[in-house]
């Protein structure tokens, strides 16, 4: 990354990094809050401009049941001289979690500045001073409060709905070894495939939080006795992902989310040792079955398959529109794109497929076992 990064951890780090930072600001502090309810944090920022610094924040408009609260953090920011702005509604959420100070300090944050996340959830953020980063975000900050377009500069500073997609696509696609993962629920279809496609080619994907696919070569386990609240991926123990999207459309298209990809082994290495000691606390489920090479081959043989009937598939475009017309009594005219619709019956038919195959193959293994014994 260049610059120096530091790693803050939680629990653990509290929120004493993030005070220290608005204590030692000179001009001016921006911060974007979707959940606050740090007393600490708000007095730093008033004492701030008491101080004669400018104090800039943009809050959500809305979040999940706590959209009075956000008034009312509101109110008293103003009541402090604070400047407050608050975020557009054109997205469904805006979830983002940043801090700029003095524009030359980044803090980007994967927890929420709130009790809940800092002292009972894992959750990760870091600190820098990577002027192209920093740049980034003062300029996304810039737009969102002005409400103007924002145009992404870089492929590390990740943005929903602007690059995360295709940033977090090849970042995926990029593993050579290894992918740890820390992810609440990974449901987009398109991640889903690009992880499936790296694990057959041999890359070990390990995910601590849930994915929204049976039968997967990835090994999936929840985060025990502890809350999980962190968006975070290791890439062959040298590049991270970290940020506020999850793996899922909703939040990769339709939500304002931000993430950076840095590359950092020391702090690569320290979200790895958490990592193994969080998935040592973690229970195996009882459907996990070992990576043997037998059942590396059934998922092989399951994708061929499924390539190979999706393959024969005839064109269901024409079909669809003929039945969606009998369907619907009002005269309307409905145009269906046949190629998209084609593509997406095929998708579908192959994950079909590929589930019922390795299903039907893994319960004969069982019940060869079982006979063995």
């Amino acid at each position: 990354m260049g610059a120096p990064v530091k790693l803050l951890i939680q629990p653990g780090a509290g929120v004493a990094a993030l005070v220290k930072g608005i204590e030692k600001a000179q001009k001016s502090v921006e911060i974007i809050i979707f959940r606050f309810d740090r007393i600490e944090i708000e007095r730093a920022l008033a004492n701030a401009v008491k101080r004669g610094l400018s104090v800039h924040a943009l809050i959500a408009f809305t979040n999940h049941g706590g959209e009075k609260n956000l008034r009312k953090l509101e109110m008293r920011f103003l009541a402090a001289g604070i400047t407050v702005a608050r975020t557009s509604d054109d997205l469904a959420r805006y979830h983002g979690k940043v801090m700029i100070v003095d524009r030359k300090e980044l803090y980007l944050l994967a927890f929420n500045l709130t009790h809940l996340d800092i002292e009972h959830s894992r959750s990760f953020g870091i600190v820098t001073k990577n002027r192209k980063l920093v740049h980034e975000a003062v300029k996304l900050f810039e737009c969102d409060t002005k409400r103007q377009n924002y145009q992404p500069g870089g492929t590390k500073f990740l943005v929903s709905p602007s690059n995360a997609r295709k940033q977090l696509a090849a970042f995926i696609k990029g593993a050579r070894k290894e992918l740890l993962i820390y992810d609440l629920k990974i449901t987009d279809r398109e991640m889903i495939r690009a992880l499936e496609e790296r694990a057959e080619a041999g890359v070990q994907i390990r995910i601590i939080g849930k994915m929204n696919r049976k039968n997967s070569a990835v090994t999936v386990r929840k985060l025990e006795r502890m809350r999980l609240h962190t968006r975070t991926m290791v890439r062959d123990r040298s590049e991270v992902f970290m940020g506020s999207q999850s793996l899922r459309a909703l939040e990769l298209d339709a939500r304002r989310e931000i993430g950076v990809i840095f590359r950092d082994q020391k702090i690569a290495s320290s979200i790895v040792k958490t990592f193994e000691e969080d998935w040592r606390r973690t229970a195996a489920p009882r459907q996990e079955i070992a990576k043997t090479e037998p059942h590396t081959q059934v998922i092989r043989a399951a994708k061929k398959i499924a390539k190979s009937i999706a393959k024969e598939l005839p064109s269901v475009g024409p079909i669809v529109e003929d039945v969606v017309q009998e369907v619907i009594t009002e005269d309307i005219d409905i145009e269906l794109d046949s190629k998209e619709v084609d593509e997406s019956v095929k998708d579908a038919v192959k994950d079909a497929v590929k589930e019922a195959v390795q299903g039907v193959v893994t319960e004969v293994m069982e019940r060869k076992d079982a006979g063995d014994k």
